[in-house]
């Protein structure tokens, strides 16, 4: 089973919206936070996002109130909805837990034109 499959990811323009999902294995994603990351070319890869098992949710000062994570813990799955996209938020997102200690997936690309 891959430990974390990203998607939804996609060419936006700026001001606009994207949903990314994240779909973990169960060993990865019972009882731990999961947080959103991103990279972006020549930089290093940072937190976006995290959110406690129980609900708790840490967002970046860059994307906070814009950006909203969220989880389905009974599908394993983590999601970022990401509002008024900017094209410094272009990157590829990744998934994993927090603190990342899983695997890491292939990410979904995000690209915003400005």
């Amino acid at each position: 089973q891959v430990p974390l499959v990203e998607s939804g990811g996609g060419l936006v323009q700026a001001g606009g919206s994207l949903r990314l999902s994240c779909v973990a294995s169960a060993s990865n994603f019972r009882g731990n936070a999961m947080g959103w990351y991103r990279q972006a070319p020549g930089k290093e890869r940072d937190l976006v996002a995290r959110m406690s098992r129980s609900g708790i949710t840490n967002i970046v000062d860059s994307v906070k109130g814009r950006f909203a994570i969220s989880r389905d813990n009974a599908k394993n799955a983590v999601y970022l909805q990401m509002n008024n996209l900017k094209a410094e938020d272009t990157s590829v997102y990744y998934c994993n837990t927090y603190p990342p200690v899983a695997t890491w997936g292939q990410g979904t690309q995000v690209t915003v034109s400005s």
